[in-house]
């Protein structure tokens, strides 16, 4: 989704809850951030989802059904956006889809706000060598751009409840919350990486950003790539993970911008858990390091904000 539109449902979601801190805020916002409800985040993410979300499955499946006009093949393709890659064509593969059926369900789902596109910045071989004879491989490539998630919430559902559905009307949660525990991290990290753009476009907010999102084409992808007029060029890497991020990834991310040629003027890591006694003795002007809890700097007081409930009504 647009930065505005997060930043204003991240900002509306702490100040109706009070997390006690930055890693609750983005845990429970990853969930339920969209909803406009209150939540004790006091609370284990794990009786939250029992007590707010099974318990009141039916209701919400129902407003989903509303949202999706009850369409399989919506239903379909928004379970393979959100589980899979994001990049549109491989979703319809995976929802058994093709280009026409697959593209009115994305008009239909864009034209009601769920989802909107996030544009691939990969140039196709033909425009990067117009006179060479190009590979089959190469001449056959399509760009395929991706899917964000308008709500946190309308993600959550289709990535853990939908899969689960058969067996949650049946009241059976077993595979449902294992799921849950197994794959929670990776799940938050892409609502982790499209904050963190947010928070490094709030640090930028002085100079001119030309384009700014995730950079991916056939072979790599970069979680943030954001150049400004001046020339200068910001990669990041995002960690929503227990672990704290060491010099391997800065090795590995120099790998990624070289085979890229990009010579980044700065490069910022976005972690869950902080950065190891090494990394942190390189920080400095082309480093830049943020934790959890300097997400901090994007709280400011902000007006109601759409919430999933004016979608549906």
């Amino acid at each position: 989704m647009s930065n505005k539109k997060l930043l204003n449902q991240f900002r509306a979601f702490y100040f109706k809850n009070y997390p006690q801190d930055m890693e609750t805020q983005i845990s429970y916002f990853a969930i339920f951030g969209g909803l406009n409800w209150q939540i004790d985040t006091s609370q284990d993410i794990l009786v939250l989802i029992k007590s707010l979300i099974l318990k009141n499955f039916d209701n919400l499946n129902a407003k989903i059904d509303k949202l999706t006009l009850g369409n399989e093949a919506n239903k379909r393709l928004l379970k393979a956006l959100a589980t899979g890659d994001r990049r549109i064509f491989s979703a319809f593969n995976k929802a058994g889809l093709n280009n026409g059926n697959g593209g009115a369900a994305l008009n239909h789902l864009q034209e009601k706000g769920v989802i909107q596109l996030e544009y691939s910045r990969e140039e196709h071989p033909r425009e990067l060598y117009p006179d060479r004879k190009l590979k089959r491989e190469e001449a056959r490539h399509r760009i395929s751009h991706k899917v964000l998630f308008s709500h946190p919430f309308i993600r959550f559902w289709f990535y853990f409840v939908q899969p689960h559905i058969k067996e949650i009307k049946e009241q059976n949660y077993e595979k449902f919350l294992k799921d849950f525990e197994l794959k929670c991290n990776s799940y938050t990290s892409l609502v982790y990486e499209e904050l963190s753009e947010v928070l490094l476009n709030y640090n930028l907010r002085d100079s001119h950003i030309i384009s700014s999102g995730s950079y991916w084409d056939a072979k790599t992808e970069i979680d943030i790539l954001t150049l400004t007029e001046d020339g200068n060029i910001y990669v990041g890497e995002c960690k929503w993970t227990n672990h704290k991020i060491n010099k391997k990834e800065l090795h590995k991310l120099n790998d990624k911008c070289q085979k890229l040629d990009i010579k980044p003027t700065q490069i910022i890591f976005f972690s869950k858990r902080g950065f190891s006694k090494e990394l942190e003795q390189l920080r400095g002007k082309n480093l830049v390091l943020f934790s959890s809890e300097d997400f901090k700097s994007l709280l400011q007081n902000s007006s109601k904000k759409r919430t999933i409930e004016d979608f549906i009504n």
